[in-house]
């Protein structure tokens, strides 16, 4: 049995490591196999820190894990301006229900479909890997024409941006910030939505379970979830939406009682799965039982189209040994219902871009806590700060706690930018194409990194990955070609100092 599990991994890694550009595929499976889930980085801090080391580049780790390595420029390229390349270590954790996979542990089990790369059940990790390879390959390459070139390396950027915070001013040299964590090829991005997180807490009373009701375990399964900036417009659904709002029919409805509720893991991924356990009264099981079906039919005729998967099921289960006081359980239930997820507003400046949005990420009532996480975004403070107040306003109504942690600024366009304009040349000489100028309605560090550095020039930039944050993310292998291309471009025409 080992024997055929190590064949298959050399089966895999043979066939990424034969892509083109080899250097950078190699070093992006080599991550693959590193485990590196956000607030988990210690392994891939240290296999970056002995990269630069072995390549006998400078190598600094800071006081919270961020990874700096430095390569002087080749002879020639001295008086060019200095080039960061940035992308971040960690990687979003998650997996369909019946994949075993220990983020923390397993490497990832990646493959070649078609024209795109891939993993088994799991989140890829090409958000931000790809981008990473990318750096690695420049910094270990040594036929290619350059400047000064430094690559900063992040922890944490998934769940709280913890490393491009803690970024202490002075320590890079560069002038011009190369973020490689953008996800459409011919894209140069050059502004960044800001985020907030909404925390709500509350405690309620517990009461033993009554007789004469039956148990069920309710699910809304089967959703392809997503990054919460970049999927929020795409008209997929939201698992904790689709159960509170049976929830909430089931207030006027039946006499039920509710024991526990999990939705939703992660802030920034759309939730793919939730599940409740509810008590129903016996008497009222078939109706109970005809509801379910009918709620699953209108969520698959709503969805069709996005949902092809949506499950929405109700299966018999053990009795709880408690319930939730039914005056807490309805406030819940209501709050969680009225709670906005999804677009708020487009951009008007920007076609085509979401100006506000909010993610309703994590509901749990459990062990007498009840639990809700959001993660707004917008490219305007003043748009961000109203929808978070919003959310507030809701469940304060219900006596819950509400706290805002992590708030992260936006990224303001520089459309005069050095950087943009060689950039916007090098990609038409390059490609015979002009690449659009974009936004991305994401929380790019840049904006973070600005305040500590004020005089980066800064682009972020990336090879065309769909459904990051998901067990569908993909990379596309003909758009990592191009995106080395342009890399190497860009650094042979980096502007004189």
């Amino acid at each position: 049995m080992i024997l055929i599990i190590n064949r298959q991994k050399y089966k895999f890694m043979s066939k990424i490591k034969n892509l083109n550009p080899e250097r950078v595929w190699k070093h992006f499976y080599n991550l693959t196999q590193i485990p590196r889930p956000s607030k988990n980085e210690a392994k891939i801090i240290e296999f970056m820190k002995k990269f630069g080391e072995d390549l006998g580049l400078e190598t600094i780790v800071d006081e919270v894990g961020n990874v700096m390595i430095r390569k002087p420029a080749v002879q020639g390229m001295e008086n060019r301006m200095g080039v960061i390349f940035q992308g971040h270590l960690d990687m979003v954790p998650q997996k369909n229900s019946d994949k075993v996979h220990d983020f923390e542990k397993d490497p990832i089990n990646v493959f070649v479909d078609g024209e795109w790369v891939t993993a088994d059940g799991t989140t890829l990790g090409a958000d931000n890997g790809i981008g990473v390879a990318v750096a690695m390959a420049v910094l270990e390459a040594n036929n290619i024409e350059h400047g000064l070139v430094e690559a900063l390396f992040t922890i944490d950027e998934e769940t709280g941006m913890t490393g491009a915070n803690n970024l202490k001013p002075g320590i890079l040299k560069g002038d011009i910030l190369l973020n490689t964590d953008s996800e459409d090829e011919g894209e140069i991005y050059v502004g960044c939505a800001g985020g907030v997180e909404v925390h709500v807490n509350m405690n309620y009373n517990e009461h033993s379970a009554p007789t004469g009701y039956t148990a069920y375990k309710l699910a809304a399964t089967g959703l392809k979830g997503g990054h919460s900036g970049m999927d929020i417009n795409i008209g997929r659904s939201n698992s904790n939406k689709l159960l509170f709002r049976f929830l909430n029919h089931c207030l006027y409805n039946f006499d039920f009682k509710l024991s526990d509720v999990a939705g939703g893991d992660l802030r920034n991924a759309i939730p793919r799965e939730s599940f409740a356990t509810i008590l129903i009264l016996n008497s009222q099981i078939q109706k109970f039982e005809e509801e379910v079906k009918l709620f699953e039919n209108n969520y698959k005729n709503e969805f069709s189209a996005t949902e092809p998967d949506l499950s929405f099921k109700a299966n018999k289960t053990d009795m709880p040994a408690k319930i939730i006081d039914d005056n807490a359980k309805e406030k819940m239930i209501k709050a969680c219902f009225a709670c906005p997820h999804g677009v708020e507003r487009m951009s008007d400046s920007m076609p085509g871009l979401v100006e506000t949005s909010n993610n309703f990420a994590i509901a749990i009532c459990k062990d007498g806590k009840f639990n809700v996480n959001c993660l707004v975004r917008s490219s305007v403070d003043t748009a961000k700060v109203a929808v978070q107040y919003k959310i507030g306003t809701i469940f304060d109504l219900i006596g819950a706690d509400v706290s805002f942690e992590g708030s992260y600024p936006g990224w303001k366009p520089n459309m005069d930018s050095t950087i943009l304009k060689t950039m916007q040349k090098v990609y038409s000489d390059k490609f015979g194409k002009t690449p659009k100028i974009m936004a991305i309605h994401a929380g790019l560090e840049c904006g973070i990194l600005g305040a500590a550095y004020p005089n980066w020039d800064m682009i972020s930039y990336g090879p065309t990955i769909r459904f990051p944050h998901s067990p569908d993310e993909k990379v596309h292998i003909e758009s990592v070609q191009k995106f080395w291309d342009f890399t190497i471009e860009i650094l042979k025409n980096i502007p004189i100092k």
